[in-house]
This record gives C-alpha cells, sequence and structure tokens, in this order.
C-alpha cells in the first residue's frame, strides 16, 4: 500500500470517529446497500473502486486445475507422425538442444511414444479429441483450446506457482487473490476466492501459497472448503458457545482490535476485522451451500456416481455450480495425479475416468442454467509432456518427462470462442510453431474477460508495483468472442 493509499484510508477512519453521525452512517450505509458496505469497508479495497476498468464479458471464474500436467498428445493435440515413428529416435533438429530435466538427461536414447489411444473428430468444430475424454468430446462445441501453451518452468513446484501467481518464486499473490482484491465479492456471506482440493489423491503437493495473498492483504487470500462434516477449519462454534455469545465475542473483539489500529495504524488489524466477521457470517452460509443433498437425481446422474461422495472431484465440480450460483469471484479446483513418469496409459486412463464426465458435466449444468455465459470454465496443467518415453518404451507401455515448450489447456463460457482450436505444434508436439501463448499472455486474456486492463493493475510493494503478469503478457485477442 502506497502512501497515498495510506493517507486516504486514515483520513477516512478520522473522519467517521469524529464525525457527528460516525459509525451510525456507515450502519445505515451497510443496510442500504450491505455487498457494498462489505466489500469496500476494508482498507484494502481502495483498488476496486476504480475496477472493473471497462465492461466485463465474465463475472466469476471456475479453474479446473490438474496438477501434475496432463500430456497433451494423449488427450487434445492429435499428431499422427508419432504414430508412425513410435520407438524411432527423437530427431535432434527437433529438440534443438534444449534441455531436460534430471530425469531423463541421462538416457541415452530418446525414443518417440506415439499415443496408444485413438483421436476421432468431434462436432461441428472437428475438434480432434481422444477417446479418453468422450464426455469433454461431447460437449467440444463449447470449448476453446489453446494448444500453443509454454512456460519457463520445467519443474512442478515453479511451473504451478508460475501459472498460479505470475513468478516461479514463492510470495506473490495468487490469481484469485488479485481477483478477489480487484472486483471485490459479489455475496456478503462468502469469500470471493474459495479453493476445492480432491480428497485421497497423491501426487505433487499443494501447498497453501498457490492460493495465497502474498503481499495483498490477508482477507484476499483463498478459503480452503474440505469434505465432511466442517468444510472451513474452527468454523463451527464450540460445545456450550451458541451464535449469541460468539457474536458477543466477535463485537468485544473488534472494539480491541479498533484500539489498536488506532495506535498502530497497521492496515493488516483492519483486514483481519473483516476476516472475523467473515467467518461469522460464513457460519451460516457456509452449510447451506455445501449441502448438496437437495440436488436432484437427474444432476447426479449428470456428474457422474462420485458426486455423491465428497470430496471427489465430481462433487467438487457440483459444489463449483452451487459456489456460482451463490455469487463466489473466484473458484479454484485442484486434482492431483497428472505426474505420468511411467506407466502413462493405465494412470492417465485413470485420471480420466476420475474428471471426464464432471468436468463436462459442469460446462452443461452451467449452461442450461444460463450461467455459462458469464461464468469463464479452465481446464489444464502447469505445463506439458515429452513426446519420447521415459524410461523403457514397449508397444503396451510409456512415460513421458516434463516438456514446458508445450501444452494444451481449454476454456469455454465468458467471452471466449466455442468450438475453436489457436495455435499450433509441430508434428512432434515438441515446439510451438503458431501462434505461442505464455503464461503471462493467458493471465493478461483472463484478466481481459473480466473487465481489467492488466498493466494498469498494480499493488505498490516495498518501493516496485507489481502486477500479476509481471513485466509482460499480451492479451490474445483471437480467441475472445
Amino acid at each position: 500500500m502506497d502512501c497515498h493509499q495510506y493517507a486516504a484510508m486514515h483520513s477516512r477512519r478520522e473522519f467517521l470517529s469524529r464525525s457527528a453521525m460516525g459509525l451510525g452512517a456507515l450502519g445505515l450505509s451497510s443496510l442500504l446497500n450491505p455487498l457494498s458496505a462489505a466489500t469496500k469497508g476494508a482498507a484494502s479495497d481502495v483498488a476496486s473502486v476504480s475496477l472493473p476498468h471497462f465492461a466485463p464479458q465474465a463475472k466469476r471464474i471456475i479453474y479446473l486445475f490438474q496438477s501434475g500436467a496432463p500430456s497433451q498428445m494423449d488427450l487434445f493435440d492429435h499428431k499422427p507422425l508419432l504414430q508412425k515413428m513410435y520407438g524411432q529416435e527423437l530427431p535432434p533438429s527437433v529438440r534443438q538442444g534444449q534441455r531436460l530435466t534430471g530425469m531423463t538427461a541421462g538416457q541415452t536414447s530418446f525414443p518417440l511414444a506415439g499415443t496408444l489411444f485413438d483421436f476421432q473428430r468431434y462436432g461441428e468444430s472437428q475438434a480432434w479429441m481422444s477417446e479418453l475424454v468422450p464426455h469433454q468430446a461431447a460437449i467440444a462445441d463449447e470449448l476453446c483450446f489453446i494448444h500453443s501453451m509454454h512456460t519457463e518452468a520445467i519443474n512442478h513446484d515453479p511451473a504451478i506457482t508460475f501459472i498460479q501467481t505470475g513468478s516461479q518464486f514463492p510470495g506473490r499473490p495468487s490469481m484469485g487473490s488479485w481477483i478477489d482484491y480487484g472486483l471485490g465479492s459479489m455475496n456478503e456471506n462468502l469469500p470471493a476466492f474459495i479453493v476445492l482440493v480432491t480428497k485421497g489423491k497423491g501426487g505433487q503437493p499443494l501447498y497453501a501459497r498457490l492460493w495465497g495473498n502474498g503481499f495483498l492483504p490477508s482477507q484476499h487470500q483463498g478459503v480452503q472448503f474440505r469434505a465432511g462434516k466442517d468444510p472451513v477449519l474452527y468454523l463451527t462454534n464450540p460445545e456450550g458457545i451458541d451464535q449469541n455469545h460468539r457474536g458477543e465475542q466477535l463485537d468485544f473483539l473488534r472494539q480491541l482490535q479498533e484500539h489498536q489500529f488506532d495506535k498502530l495504524r497497521d492496515p493488516e488489524i483492519e483486514a483481519r476485522i473483516a476476516q472475523y466477521e467473515m467467518a461469522f457470517r460464513m457460519q451460516s452460509s457456509v452449510p447451506e451451500v455445501t449441502d448438496t443433498r437437495g440436488e436432484p437425481e437427474h444432476i447426479y446422474d449428470l456428474y457422474g456416481p462420485d458426486s455423491r461422495i465428497p470430496g471427489t472431484y465430481a462433487a467438487n465440480c457440483l459444489l463449483a455450480r452451487r459456489l456460482a450460483e451463490k455469487g463466489v469471484r473466484f473458484i479454484q479446483l485442484y486434482h492431483r495425479g497428472w505426474d505420468q513418469h511411467d506407466n502413462l496409459p493405465s494412470g492417465i486412463a485413470r485420471q480420466c475416468r476420475e474428471t471426464d464426465q464432471a468436468s463436462a458435466a459442469l460446462i452443461t449444468d452451467l449452461k442450461q442454467r444460463g450461467m455459462l455465459d458469464d461464468t469463464l470454465v479452465i481446464w489444464g496443467g502447469e505445463f506439458g509432456r515429452t513426446n519420447y518415453s521415459q524410461g523403457q518404451l514397449s508397444n503396451t507401455n510409456y512415460g513421458r518427462d516434463h516438456h514446458p515448450k508445450c501444452f494444451s489447456l481449454w476454456m469455454a463460457g465468458a467471452g471466449v470462442k466455442k468450438g475453436f482450436a489457436y495455435g499450433k505444434t509441430d508434428d512432434f508436439s515438441y515446439n510451438v510453431v503458431e501462434n505461442p501463448v505464455h503464461v503471462h499472455d493467458f493471465q493478461a486474456t483472463i484478466m481481459h474477460l473480466l473487465g481489467i486492463n492488466h498493466e494498469q493493475f498494480t499493488f505498490k510493494f516495498q518501493g516496485r508495483r507489481y502486477r500479476l503478469t509481471d513485466v509482460h503478457g499480451n492479451v490474445v485477442k483471437d480467441i475472445l468472442a
């Protein structure tokens, strides 16, 4: 926060404390416009006053993050030449001396491994898609594929940190936190940024900093909802404490913190007050939104049998739709297990059985409710996989190493073209040859769809103005509807 923001916050509080109407006026405004009071009252929301920069096409985002990096040439990037050259060496002219991870750098052979799965064209768009994703194939005309994504990060932790925060190094705000900070909430009783992680899945670790607020005020961090009796830790009242007691405790705590603020002028104190108040409201809103037992049978059938089991990917997709209906601004799902260095055919088939139907169902469900027009859905991982086999190649088995030079993801819904494919890789799915899309371009495009100019949306921290896209990034205008 710069000196002008600090001064504005300070003077506002002085005015309220000395005004004849004082906090009574603020109380009246909260009755007349409770959402505005809830989202703009905290000191951190100075940025929200001038955002969005222009009319947004998307009101909310549901990001289906497939942690571990799905193999592009086994799912969406059809490469017949790889099939013909199965087992042959990767040509040096294709690799071009590019760096490898420590897991395959010592290999003396790099045998090409075309996918073992059949590809066909689907829909009027004639999109090439694998037999592994029949449900997504059925909605191919709703999807906007980007086949030319690329990143600098070659290992999981920096790569996932990069695509989620705009930097390979920990400490920056996550995308959801930026969006929460800039646009605020659409529901005063739920956080603007909610995270759902598939339970019981092994794979690359997921750290809370991936949905952390970084240097932004702390009320903008993502709130993780868990499966089970207590979706949010420590939210329910302990035995012997009822809602009235909790309210009295909150009032007294607020008085103490306001007294502390008057002495220290630390804006994080006000952020903490906002968090306590949100937690109090969530005591009633969270049990309501997470209880899916009232959903009709045809909705459970749409998402698949796993949707009845809390914490599964399917159940989280259904919950994401319910959260979107309640006005949650940014909903992030994480599904681990895509890091298939060996036994990829069996591993990726299992992953697709867990995710394919529910991913497609979410699009269908949003569309039938008229919500897809203002909801952006994203599906993808942190980088791609190699076209050569890591370790031994056989006629029925192979593994794939990390590959940052190209990967595929898809988007659907608000503001993006339907049944469209953008970008192209070479015949080996190794290098981008047409319309490259960098991670910062991807982030800039998401911001644009929300009505934000990514170059103008900054936060001053330790003498420097930071933004999600760091120092570069261009909106991919060709995919915009």
